[in-house]
């Protein structure tokens, strides 16, 4: 699923959780969670950096723009010289405000270091 076909939708809820100890992002609308997460495979780690902006801004208006970008530029200070990375930024923009979640991923190189985008429906 592509970022920008959440814009538009409005949110009950937008969070950031855990599970299975992997970063999470889940949007809630109607009976429905669209979830921004990884499940690593063997040799790497994909997890939220930091966010930049107030998760609420997100909730009870409709997203008026959802973007996603990735570059290879510089890991975080003296982390995983030898290693593959990729940031990934995701923007949403509402009325209220606007959210910059920084993801980075890593591996050997071999693996994937993207974010997914996913539908799911309450209770799975």
């Amino acid at each position: 699923m592509k970022t920008e076909k959440l814009t538009g939708m409005t949110f009950s809820s937008v969070k950031r959780e855990k599970l299975h100890g992997y970063d999470e992002l889940v949007f809630t609308s109607g009976g429905d969670e669209y979830v921004f997460s990884h499940v690593p495979d063997c040799c790497e780690l994909v997890e939220i950096h930091n966010i930049c902006g107030d998760l609420d801004d997100l909730v009870g208006t409709p997203l008026l723009h959802a973007e996603c970008s990735t570059n290879h530029n510089q890991p975080p200070e003296g982390k995983f010289a030898d290693e593959s990375w990729t940031w990934t930024f995701y923007r949403f923009d509402t009325i209220m405000g606007s959210v910059v979640v920084r993801w980075f991923g890593t591996s050997s190189g071999y693996y994937s270091e993207e974010v997914d985008l996913f539908k799911r429906a309450q209770g799975e």
